[in-house]
């Protein structure tokens, strides 16, 4: 993932535009709530450039974390209000709590079993009793289908960027899958250059991320997103922490 989070880093606002999150960032929020209405902390594992905190950051204190320093360099540009920790959500320890521990695609990296624990067990001991902990992966085993997508847009010193995104089919015994990027950059001056990279994502069967969750120590709630897109709606993993 060096390339895509850590050498684009910088192009990341024209690779994922902002406005693409808005919709997004407002179910994650009616999620929230609907059932933390008095949260007001919140930390965010693998955070990436910020966009979803953008709109976030209006209800809630943040706090971002991620593994590339690079990724939280441009979103502190973009969120210079919440605080932002270079960490890992697996082993990650900020020593306080929050009343909601959030991870939004960046969970999909987790691509072993193992991965998965110790990320619920970081969220786990970062919530306050009572504390929600959310989770909105892109897939899970069976609903997953291989796709295509692209994206990308200009801006107006003349940079411009687009991806090609290409997932594969899943091997049922493994618990991940492979997804290739594709980048095509215009720098101001209209020289163009390509960079690619193959990525490995997590792709586990519902009941375990249930089970994990409950060993974590959490009671389970899954919620189907409702979506117009063309494609099957997304699951949301929610995990109470229990009342001190």
């Amino acid at each position: 993932m060096n390339v895509f989070y850590r050498e684009l880093a910088a192009w990341w606002p024209l690779i994922s535009p902002l406005d693409e999150y808005e919709e997004e960032a407002s179910l994650i929020h009616d999620v929230i709530e609907r059932h933390r209405p008095r949260a007001a902390r919140l930390l965010e594992l693998g955070s990436g450039g910020g966009h979803v905190a953008w709109y976030l950051k209006r209800r809630y204190a943040c706090t971002l974390t991620d593994v590339s320093a690079a990724m939280l360099e441009v979103s502190a540009a973009t969120n210079p209000e919440c605080a932002h920790v270079v960490g890992d959500m697996r082993d990650l320890d900020l020593g306080r709590t929050f009343d909601v521990v959030f991870a939004h695609d960046a969970i999909d990296y987790m691509t072993t079993a193992r991965d998965l624990a110790a990320t619920f067990a970081t969220a786990h001991r970062h919530l306050a009793p009572g504390g929600l902990a959310l989770f909105v992966p892109d897939h899970v085993a069976e609903r997953y289908a291989p796709a295509t997508d692209a994206g990308g847009s200009d801006a107006e010193d003349g940079r411009g960027a687009r991806y090609l995104e290409w997932s594969e089919p899943h091997d049922p015994a493994q618990t991940s899958a492979v997804v290739h990027y594709s980048f095509l950059l215009r720098a101001p001056d209209g020289v163009m250059q390509t960079r690619y990279e193959r990525h490995e994502f997590g792709l586990f069967p519902l009941h375990t991320w249930t089970e994990l969750l409950e060993a974590a120590g959490f009671s389970v709630e899954v919620v189907e997103e409702t979506t117009e897109e063309d494609r099957p709606p997304r699951l949301l993993f929610l995990g109470h922490k229990r009342s001190a």
